[in-house]
């Protein structure tokens, strides 16, 4: 049985009048089939969905039926195994028609009941796959010729001039029609006339640039059938993902550009928001710009939550409940961007840690009574205090950490050993925050134990609210802050501190 690909040009495109009809009724009729089950499959973005079944498939006549209406766009004809994608269907306003093809000639065969239009579309696939039988048969030919490539050559030429004559012809007549902007999804726009650079050569910038500019010409972005296309994903992720520099400046910068395009509310607004919000939430990529300073996708990711959805433009993908949570989120992390200057933590060392449990504070339970606690011994409590904004060093590594962490077992003494290659050589200091004070003895003994050469902090009173200014749900994390006590780094392995401050070193040198 032969099978045929999305990867072929083997499109069957249905557009009908504009008679109103509920439900839809679809008719194939494929000899040559020797499927007993069918399967019919939306796209949407990037998912593909079934959307309905034929498990009584005979002879190669299949029925898809149901009361409502499909979404318009492309539906692909999948075979019983759910792998095997023999080709695709449009489905526009008429959701009532039969199909016939054979399978031994699939191409050449098509024929749509009651359709113009399908019969133009018809025609498009089959001259251009056509064509491409016959460029490969040109190909086999040129084989063992002296001069194949100048053979090439030349009928590459004639090829390519009669496929470009005839889309230009196809697309002229039949301009704003929903095939041509299918087609058009799947197009290139290079430029023609291009300039030279200096160097005499074409000038590489120039095609880049419109290249880029001209990247969605004729895309028409409120038109919901464009996201039920096997293109249209495929098109906007590499446009975001390889075409423009992958900086979080320039990626804000191109994704307002996008919104401007779309309509709120619309199927690709929608879909287009939460795979923006998806993908820049979980990009945990940290490059450094020529400053030396790193530079994460986080920033973009506030930025969309910020002009999107906190301001009420996601009606209808999140709920209310959602957004709540989002802003939440955000606000926590637009503090927390490389860059940002982090607020001072106050904390007690090993020693102060005991003074300040005989106090009480480790008994008290209620913020009132830690409260009263503070009060009374203010004068006591203040010169124990070891603080954040204290600690000079031209890089300061900040640990948050818990001694019942079992990764913190393994990562916190792997920080303290690896950062001996740095002795001497850079000017740091480490400031470890352990996150429990109800674990001070057993912290204190691993301290000790391992012999941590940091700043040794921990939490007895429980006024910085660490968890939420520093976003520390799950330990350890690490921070790498500059003399000003500005995030350089975040939340990095214990295995990456050392040759990130090394990268940072060579830029200062190499900035002067």
């Amino acid at each position: 049985m032969k099978k045929f690909t999305v990867l072929l040009i083997t499109f069957l495109f249905f557009s009908f009048s504009s008679k109103a009809q509920t439900g839809y009724d679809i008719k194939l009729n494929l000899k040559g089939c020797n499927d007993t089950s069918m399967y019919l499959v939306k796209y949407y973005f990037t998912s593909q969905y079934i959307v309905d079944s034929c498990k009584k498939v005979k002879n190669g006549k299949i029925h898809f039926k149901g009361k409502e209406n499909l979404d318009k766009g492309v539906y692909a004809i999948v075979g019983q195994d759910k792998s095997s994608f023999y080709f695709q269907i449009f489905i526009n306003e008429g959701q009532k028609f039969s199909v016939s093809s054979d399978f031994a000639d699939l191409v050449n065969t098509l024929k749509a009941d009651g359709s113009k239009e399908n019969e133009l579309a018809f025609s498009y696939m089959k001259y251009m796959t056509n064509k491409s039988r016959e460029f490969n048969k040109i190909l086999d030919e040129s084989r063992g010729k002296k001069d194949s490539l100048t053979f090439l050559t030349e009928k590459q030429k004639i090829f390519s001039e009669e496929t470009v004559k005839f889309e230009k012809d196809f697309n002229e007549k039949n301009k704003g029609s929903f095939i041509c902007d299918f087609l058009n999804l799947n197009k290139e726009k290079y430029p023609t006339d291009i300039p030279k650079a200096k160097n005499g050569r074409p000038d590489s910038i120039y095609q880049y640039y419109y290249y880029k500019d001209h990247y969605f010409d004729g895309m028409n972005f409120n038109d919901d059938r464009i996201i039920h296309t096997p293109f249209f994903a495929d098109r906007t992720k590499k446009y975001f993902e390889s075409v423009i520099v992958q900086h979080p400046d320039t990626l804000i910068q191109e994704i307002d550009r996008f919104f401007k395009k779309c309509n709120q509310g619309t199927l690709i607004y929608n879909a287009m928001l939460g795979y923006f919000t998806y993908k820049f939430e979980n990009n945990k990529t940290m490059t450094f710009d020529n400053k030396g300073n790193t530079v994460t996708f986080e920033k973009a990711f506030v930025h969309i939550c910020d002009n999107y959805i906190i301001n009420g433009k996601a009606k209808g993908i999140y709920s209310d409940e959602t957004v709540v949570k989002i802003k939440e989120k955000v606000d926590i992390m637009r503090h927390l961007l490389p860059g940002s200057k982090v607020p001072d933590i106050s904390m007690f060392d090993t020693i102060g840690g005991k003074l300040v449990r005989k106090m009480g504070f480790d008994t008290a339970k209620t913020s009132v009574s830690i409260s009263e606690l503070y009060n009374k011994n203010l004068d006591r409590l203040a010169p124990l205090y070891k603080n954040l904004y204290q600690v000079n060093a031209k890089y300061t590594i900040l640990v948050f950490w818990a001694e019942d962490c079992g990764h913190c077992q393994t990562e916190i003494p792997k920080l303290n050993e690896t950062l001996k290659e740095l002795s001497g050589k850079v000017d740091y200091k480490v400031f470890a925050v352990q996150t429990k004070a109800d674990s001070f003895d057993k912290w204190r003994k691993f301290v000790i134990d391992k012999k941590l050469d940091f700043i040794n902090v921990y939490e007895a009173i429980p006024f910085n609210n660490i968890r939420e200014k520093f976003d520390i749900f799950a330990t350890p994390v690490i921070y790498i802050l500059d003399k000003d006590k500005r995030i350089k780094a975040k939340k990095l392995g214990a295995d990456q501190v050392v040759e990130i401050i090394k990268i940072m070193e060579e830029v200062d040198k190499k900035n002067g």
